[in-house]
This record gives structure tokens, sequence and C-alpha cells, in this order.
């Protein structure tokens, strides 16, 4: 009787060049997994990258990276897609930054979390996982980064819209964001040293979580917003209400 064959399963992870993309590319090949990073950037421990361009219009952009993910998998589709791109900038209303920062946050996130879910509907397997990334303190207002507060605002209110019905996803699919706090990067400890670093979240922390729901153990259920709190080294992953 001939053997079984194994298959990979594959994943797809926007931002797969920054701290906590490069952490969930790590874990995920370290568990046999197909890893494909989307960045602006070549992560070398990918299978493969897609190279996210440059560019000021978003019709324009989403069309580049769509196309070459098209390309990329041809008729495979994966288990999940993790979307762990963007970015922070302050500035209250009256900074004379508040526009360049503003529309940098909606590149960073709105871009990328609305192109993953377009992803989703097309390249997704049934009853398959995508993540997006949101933050804690957009569920209040946020005076001091308008710019980050809205953008992450608005990822929220994009997962509640794609885990409903007719959104587009496959059957069975489960869209979740997460909402975390403060995240234990290299950036943040070089800008930040004397911070209480046991109420940062570990990035492996994280990757290991994504990894637990893409293989449907303790899988949230879909729209959930799950806030990252961190304490005294210990995380906790409560759903908002």
């Amino acid at each position: 009787m001939a053997a079984a064959v194994s298959v990979r399963r594959r994943v797809l992870i926007y931002g797969g060049c920054g701290a906590l993309g490069s952490t969930c590319v790590r874990y995920f090949r370290s568990k046999d997994w197909w890893v494909a990073s989307i960045d602006i950037n070549a992560n070398e421990e990918a299978d493969a990258n897609v190279h996210a361009k440059i560019c000021n219009d978003f019709c324009e952009h989403a069309e580049q990276v769509t196309s070459d993910v098209a390309r990329l998998l041809g008729d495979q589709k994966v288990d999940a897609i993790v979307c762990v791109a963007g970015g922070w900038a302050g500035g209250n209303c009256a900074s004379k930054d508040v526009f360049k920062s503003s529309d940098l946050m909606w590149k960073q996130s709105i871009w990328t979390s609305t192109i993953s879910t377009y992803l989703a509907s097309q390249h997704l397997k049934p009853g398959g996982l995508l993540t997006l990334t949101g933050a804690k303190v957009s569920l209040a207002g946020t005076p001091a980064m308008v710019g980050y507060g809205m953008a992450k605002a608005a990822v929220h209110q994009l997962c509640a819209s794609v885990a409903g019905q007719n959104s587009g996803l496959p059957s069975g699919a489960v869209a979740v964001a997460i909402l975390p706090v403060m995240l234990d990067t290299p950036i943040n400890r070089k800008f930040m040293p004397d911070g209480d670093f046991s109420s940062w979240t570990p990035l492996e922390y994280i990757a290991e979580m994504f990894y637990s729901w893409a293989t449907g153990s303790e899988r949230p259920a879909s729209g959930s917003l799950l806030q990252l709190v961190t304490s005294g080294g210990k995380t906790e992953v409560t759903p908002v209400q």
C-alpha cells in the first residue's frame, strides 16, 4: 500500500518583514507550513515573497498586490491569512502633520487590512482563518494620535463586516482582530528603554496563538475583537463585549 502523501498547510502573512510578521513567518515555518510574505521588502525565511510596491493610489496598489498573489498561488488555496502590517504615528488635530500622519496610518492599516479581506475571499479555504490587527486604545478616543486611532477603529469595523453574512468570505471562514496594548518589539525597547517590559505582549505569544487558531484549536468566534493585555509577564486574551 502506498504511503499517504503529506500536504503542507499554507499561510499568507501580510507585513511579513515587520517584527511581529517576521516572528509569525518563523513560527509557521517551524511547524512545516508553506509561508508567503507580503511586504515592501523580502523575508528570506519565507517560502515565497510578494513585493508590495510603494504607491499613493489605493486602487493601483491593491491591483498590484492581489494580481501578484493570484499569480503566486494559482489554483492553490491557503489555510490562513494573517495581516500584521501596520505602524504608529502620533499627533492631535492641531498638529501640522495630522493630514500626513493620518494618510500614512490609513495606508499601513486600512489598505493592508482591506486587501487581506479581498485575498481571503479569493484564496482562503472554506473554514480558513483571517486575522486583522486593531488596537485596544482605539476602543475609545485617541486625542494625541488622531490618525492612528481612526485607522485602527476602522479595522475593528472591517472585522465585524467581513464576519457577517454575505461578506464574501468562504463558507465557515473565521475573521478575528487582535487588539494589543503594547508589543514587545526591538524598536519599542529602543525608544522606550525604561518601559515596563513585563506589561508588553511577547511576539512569540501572538504567533503561537495564530497558529493555534489556524489549526482549529480554541478558535474564537468570527467577528471577535480580542484584547491582548499583558501584566507581570502573563498575557490574557479578552473579547470586547
